[in-house]
């Protein structure tokens, strides 16, 4: 525990050097690199002995309340290990992606508020009291906010600043009543042991759902998301999105697994906010047009895809279907680190094309994969992974949730309604397939719509190495998913420790419909036979690529003086789909249809605007401004008289309600 204390004061540390360094000096950025990396080192040699050891730290403090008591188990390692790894993916590419003689009034501010929001969530998922829990919180939330605002100087960076600041806060004051409550229940601001206490009030989950799902991303609690994670450079997106977002993930799986008996409305409520999640999520991601936008509407389906998966698990327990738990807490666990995993890559792979263009919008890409291959690939690598596609790691957690859903085929009557979980994957898995075809169809393919698209290179060796390692380990748990069962399984017995042991000894032993429960062998030997036969169309293809002539044009249906102009836009790509989903989005159009054989030069634009934010807490709070200016108007009207009235009338409410 020492050492990996050492790892998290190292990651705190790494951008405090800078601060005493000469504003253009390049030596703090490269030194706050080489303290983040030897901090996550010392944090990676420290967790499998932590995991086998089970020792628990426990320091006295100055605070009023509250112990420092530190400890990982597989819950905890669970949200580490991506969290390590990108942490050590996202400080090597700031080096190459914001460079301090290229940011000389912000270079220092992210790296120093970088390492802080890093260590804090390793500090946060290390805690095993409340107090502590809730100062790591807020020390991450605050490093998130300087994050997200790291270019302070434009208008959109500051209003999305102060709306996460509002939305997390807001989330933190749910927090300080849940640990008030749990601390009534349990006697102590210790967290219980796992399956401890008896029952909860219900105000204890609506807390939770409400300061935990502000911060992952729970739609319709998902309002700052979309603008933080546009707004921040494509590294700190890469934290706030793969994990700094679980955060919440964890508070909800922490929760739940202290208390011996699960409500079924627990189980039931987070199906349909995971539900809601999932599917509207990716509905408003394919209306997107900037790239960063989408892929933070993108978070929010996965957010809902874990959630799907977490009310499985919930409902197993309600119901007393094991089974079920295995299935739905290992995909939702699973889906958690490889989200982290693929997630980040997506953003770091389109740091690099907006390093490269100089604009977010996907109207002003097209044609890179021709000045960008690498970069293309390692984007369409993560695409695929997102899409839940084999033989990548997205498609193993999302399959564990499905055979968790067909698990309920047998059960009682109440249960079998998460059979809904299936069609909803699947239709979520279909959208989140059309939306990636349109993303790299639109940046990556065709012709350049832009001079700058036109004049793009490839990214940089220090941009394009972390992404490949992030694609390395997606690669490889999609290959070989049992290499995480023992983690897995160490982290179902910690959240339920009344399970079977025949049950929970591997995610195998069980069998029912006829089949394995989770046969991760045969999936690793499909997996490889699928990646070997995409090498071999890949050889083939590129093998007549070469006998073909090269002088030839594209044939072009007729018309052979086809310009950038006349591609699909990131608008009219989606459009058929957008509008099938009309009633849930808000799509403003600009500019006319285009009519006669001679028209007159016209302009289009379409924007989907939040239904949550802009559709209804907009005007709720534009409403209620202009109420109180009137109030204030009345209210302050300037006479002694009435400011005399008005304190004796507060007088006499108090006299008699004191009465």
């Amino acid at each position: 525990m020492i050492v990996f204390l050492v790892g998290i004061v190292l990651i705190v540390a790494s951008g405090l050097v800078g601060l005493l360094l000469p504003r253009q000096a390049p030596a703090g950025e490269r030194l706050a690199c080489g303290l983040t990396l030897l901090g996550v080192a010392c944090c990676a040699l420290a967790l499998p002995q932590l995991l086998y050891s089970g020792e628990t730290l426990r320091q006295p403090w100055a605070l009023p309340a509250g112990q420092l008591v530190l400890a990982v188990d597989g819950l905890a390692a669970v949200f580490i290990v991506p969290l390590l790894l990108v942490l050590a993916a996202t400080a090597l590419y700031g080096l190459g992606y914001w460079p301090q003689r290229h940011h000389p009034t912000s270079g220092r501010k992210l790296r120093l508020f970088f390492g802080l929001s890093g260590g804090a969530l390793l500090l946060l998922l290390a805690s095993r009291d409340a107090i502590l829990f809730l100062v790591s919180w807020e020390i991450m939330a605050l490093g998130g906010y300087f994050l997200v605002t790291a270019e302070d100087d434009k208008a959109l960076s500051r209003q999305a600043g102060y709306l996460y600041l509002i939305a997390t806060h807001s989330g933190t004051l749910a927090l300080f009543a849940l640990f008030a409550l749990l601390e009534q229940l349990s006697g102590s601001t210790l967290f219980p042991v796992a399956a401890s206490l008896p029952a909860a009030p219900p105000a204890l989950f609506g807390l939770a759902l409400l300061g935990f799902g502000v911060k992952a991303g729970l739609m319709p609690l998902h309002i700052w998301l979309p603008a933080a994670h546009a707004a921040a450079p494509s590294h700190a997106s890469a934290l706030l999105s793969g994990v700094l977002i679980k955060s919440g993930i964890y508070g909800l799986v922490r929760l739940t697994s202290f208390f011996a008996t699960i409500p079924p409305w627990w189980g039931w409520t987070l199906l349909v906010l995971g539900t809601l999640s999932a599917v509207f999520g990716v509905v408003l991601a394919l209306a997107q047009h900037d790239i960063k936008r989408l892929l933070a509407y993108h978070s929010v389906e996965n957010i809902g895809i874990i959630a799907l998966g977490l009310s499985l698990a919930l409902l197993g327990r309600s119901y007393e279907a094991p089974a079920l738990v295995v299935l739905g807490l290992s995909g939702a666990l699973l889906h958690t680190l490889n989200h982290g995993l693929f997630k980040s890559l997506l953003f770091l792979s389109a740091g690099a094309v907006i390093q490269r263009v100089g604009s977010r919008w996907m109207d002003a890409f097209g044609g890179l994969l021709r000045t960008m291959p690498l970069t293309g690939l390692l984007f369409l690598g993560a695409a695929v992974a997102i899409c839940g596609l084999p033989p990548l790691n997205g498609f193993i957690s999302e399959w564990l949730i499905y055979l968790g859903a067909f698990e309920a085929v047998d059960a009682a009557r109440p249960l079998q309604a998460v059979l809904l979980v299936a069609p909803v994957l699947a239709l979520v898995g279909g959208l989140a397939l059309a939306c990636f075809v349109k993303v790299f169809g639109v940046s990556f393919l065709g012709q350049a719509r832009t001079a700058a698209a036109r004049g793009a290179h490839e990214a940089s060796v220090l941009l394009l190495g972390p992404m490949a390692l992030l694609l390395l380990a997606c690669g490889l748990i999609g290959l070989l998913p049992q290499l995480l069962v023992p983690l897995l399984r160490r982290a179902v017995r910690d959240w339920w420790p009344g399970i079977a042991d025949p049950v929970s000894a591997s995610l195998t032993d069980l069998v029912p419909l006829g089949g394995e429960m989770a046969p991760l062998a045969s999936i690793s030997r499909l997996a490889a036979l699928l990646l070997l036969l995409s090498a071999l169309v890949w050889w083939w293809l590129r093998r007549r690529a070469r006998l073909a002539p090269l002088d030839q044009p594209t044939w072009g249906c007729g018309y052979g003086a086809a310009t950038p102009r006349m591609q699909y836009s990131a608008s009219s790509f989606a459009a058929l789909l957008v509008g099938l989903f009309r009633f849930s989005l808000a799509t403003r159009c600009e500019g006319r249809q285009v009519r006669g054989l001679l028209p007159p030069r016209q302009s289009f634009a379409s924007h989907s605007a939040d239904p949550v934010l802009d559709g209804l807490l907009g005007p709720l709070a534009r409403g209620l401004c202009g109420l109180f200016q009137q109030l204030r108007r009345w209210i302050q009207n300037g006479r002694l008289a009435a400011y005399l009235l008005y304190v004796a009338v507060t007088l006499l409410v108090l006299l008699f309600l004191t009465r």
